[in-house]
């Protein structure tokens, strides 16, 4: 959230240990969104509403600039993962902009389960009004149906269960970290939670507990009926939009009143063993900040890195008008590979090279899973028509490891094109207990102009893309064994029949920022 000039990030912390277990509300403080300063958490488990765990939740600044933190507290540690009741924090110097101390009252638990599924009952999100009453939601699940329970209240302290949840959806499981929030349907710039009328769609974003990736719907927020409806043509399952279609989760959203944007973050889990994590010292870390908007398109979210982070940028170089044959890997040196900011735009003379789609796919592979198996099976080395071409980032001198981020173009049997973005961990270390999965979206962008741009921003175990301008975003997380370091390369490659030209290439060197 973002209170009196300082951004506050909240987030579920072992301050014991590099596995999972003794969480706490840890917290920093930023005036940038890039450089942190850590303080003292905010939430310990130390009540009896929450002596097993101070779990997820969100924050919601009320009128007078007053700051509330609902969160899942567990009281007893069965029926496993725990039992879940909904708690309340309140700052204990509203007029600290640090709000370096929180309070939780004794009349807490708010909200006790009654005949929801205590064992799935978490991650209370941030309120919004309607007829003057607050309102907020609370994921959960019975059996494989997924629910969005709906709750009321006058005074943010007592609040009612609605009979009828905000939303529900069969055969998915359980809604973790539930967000629901308006967006404009005119321009990027960002709403408040509590806008629930105008020119606005709403986007209802729920983490899959059993898939463990976000997914999101578009639609309307019915506020006579008090129900979310997704458009007509949204697919409301495993198989629908997503923020991220890597190593992404938990992601959380607040509005940013400073720059009256929307901003989303996300968690991104270790991929290597636990035994890794604890000889390391730390596990998991959040991705960069990024703005949220709506596609003009109306049928999904735009996302594209904080301008904060340009900050960072240092040694620039540029490649333009480069000719890329198959099988060309073309070196971009001057900067540091292993820490980089690189945008590119990729052009084309035509798609009549670009290849058949092989409809069998369809029938071989899940849809939720359709694009990350065509990226798996058609890796960088299966030569291409209109494609594979793209970044090689974390790359090894002799090419022994690498981590390829790559578009390409099918021709479909409707004669129109089917655009793939792969980010593929395969190649990406000599290591083969590490978790190397080849990630994959489909992207959904009008190639008239025979070019698409790419940014990828590449930080030693992590590469975060974004496509079409933010169309389609993947995060890897990768562990090389020989590029690391000074020993990284970075190159520009092509192995389709169709020549392709690097049309503009931006690549920065990007220094260290302030961390916890």
């Amino acid at each position: 959230m973002y209170y009196k000039g300082l951004y506050h990030i909240f987030y579920q912390y072992n301050p014991k240990g590099s596995v999972w277990g003794n969480i706490v509300w840890a917290h920093s403080v930023s005036e940038d969104l890039i450089n942190w300063t850590p303080l003292d958490p905010a939430i310990e488990p130390d009540k009896p509403f929450d002596k097993f765990g101070c779990w997820s939740g969100s924050a919601t600044i009320l009128p007078n600039d007053k700051p509330v933190i609902l969160y899942t507290g567990v009281i007893y540690e069965n029926p496993e993962p725990g039992y879940e009741v909904q708690n309340y924090a309140i700052p204990e110097n509203h007029s600290d902009p640090y709000l370096k101390k929180w309070i939780k009252p004794d009349d807490n638990p708010i909200i006790k389960p009654t005949k929801e599924n205590a064992s799935a009952f978490r991650d209370p999100t941030t309120a919004w009004k309607v007829n003057g009453q607050w309102e907020m939601t609370i994921g959960s699940k019975v059996d494989m149906v997924g629910i969005s329970y709906l709750y009321r209240s006058p005074d943010f302290i007592k609040w009612t269960l609605v009979d009828h949840p905000l939303h529900q959806k069969e055969n998915v499981g359980m809604w973790e970290c539930p967000d629901f929030y308006p967006v404009s349907i005119r321009g990027d710039k960002g709403l408040d939670t509590t806008v629930i009328e105008g020119d606005i769609k709403h986007v209802f974003k729920v983490s899959l507990d059993s898939a463990r990736y976000d997914t999101y719907t578009i639609g309307k927020y019915d506020t006579k009926k008090d129900r979310y409806i997704p458009d007509e043509g949204m697919i409301d399952s495993w198989a629908g939009l997503r923020y991220d279609w890597g190593n992404f989760y938990a992601s959380k959203s607040f509005y940013d009143p400073s720059k009256h944007r929307r901003i989303i973050w996300g968690w991104a889990n270790e991929s290597s063993t636990e035994i890794e994590n604890v000889k390391k010292g730390w596990a998991g870390i959040q991705l960069i900040p990024r703005t949220v908007w709506l596609d003009s398109s109306g049928k999904q979210l735009l996302q594209w890195p904080v301008a904060e982070l340009e900050s960072l940028r240092e040694k620039h170089m540029k490649l333009s008008n480069k000719v890329l044959k198959q099988g060309d890997k073309v070196e971009v040196k001057g900067i540091t590979a292993a820490q980089a900011d690189v945008d590119v735009v990729f052009k084309f003379r035509g798609l009549d090279k670009a290849e058949k789609y092989d409809t069998k796919w369809d029938k071989l592979f899940p849809p939720e899973t359709l694009a990350k198996n065509i990226c798996r099976v058609m890796s960088t080395t299966k030569q291409g028509g209109l494609g594979p071409f793209g970044l090689l980032t974390l790359t090894s001198k002799d090419f022994e490891e690498y981590t390829p981020v790559f578009f390409r173009v099918f021709n479909t049997q409707d004669t129109k094109h089917k655009v793939l973005m792969c980010s593929d961990a395969m190649p990406s270390t000599l290591n083969h207990k590490e978790y190397r999965p080849s990630f994959g979206g489909f992207v959904d962008v009008d190639l008239s102009e025979n070019k698409i741009s790419l940014r990828s921003l590449i930080d030693h175990s992590v590469v975060e893309s974004f496509g079409a301008g933010g169309k389609t975003v993947i995060t890897s997380r990768v562990y090389p064994t020989l590029a690391v370091g000074d020993k990284v390369h970075l190159h520009v490659f092509n192995n389709g029949t169709e020549t392709v030209t690097v049309e503009k290439l931006d690549a920065w060197s990007m220094k260290k920022p302030k961390m916890n």
